[in-house]
């Protein structure tokens, strides 16, 4: 079955879309004095109920473990994370939130609200649960696969 016309611009859409929604959002954050990389770990890391291990997440994430263990080491010599031991598998290591991160998490969390009401200004509620019903779809058909 051809693609349709649609189909491909859909996936040129998004694409560009993710992109420049990431960009701006780095823009915006500059003035923290983290990088893209950086300032992602910290959000994945805010929002697990207790700490994971390195492992856990770098697949939340999305990095391979190496990537990872240099993100950390650069926000832990910036005081914002720790790691810690595993007591049954010394190999593992839990990956903490120090307290200096907390405000941090909060002024990126805070400027990227601001940026999504401003990105979702207009659009309709009922149009955006459609394109989620589609995104579903084709998450799911890429599980598939």
């Amino acid at each position: 079955m051809p693609l349709t016309d649609n189909q491909h611009r859909f996936g040129m859409q998004l694409a560009q879309m993710s992109r420049g929604w990431r960009a701006e959002l780095d823009r915006r954050l500059a003035g923290l004095n983290l990088s893209q990389a950086r300032w992602l770990v910290l959000l994945h890391l805010a929002r697990f109920e207790e700490a994971p291990t390195q492992r856990e997440l770098a697949q939340s994430v999305g990095v391979e473990g190496p990537t990872l263990a240099r993100l950390l080491d650069s926000l832990e010599n910036q005081g914002l994370v720790r790691r810690q031991a595993v007591m049954e598998d010394r190999r593992a290591k839990k990956i903490q939130l120090c307290p200096p991160a907390k405000p941090l998490i909060d002024q990126i969390e805070t400027i990227a609200n601001q940026l999504r009401i401003e990105l979702f200004s207009g659009v309709d509620e009922g149009d955006l649960e459609i394109c989620m019903r589609v995104h579903a779809k084709i998450l799911g058909n890429l599980e598939k696969s």
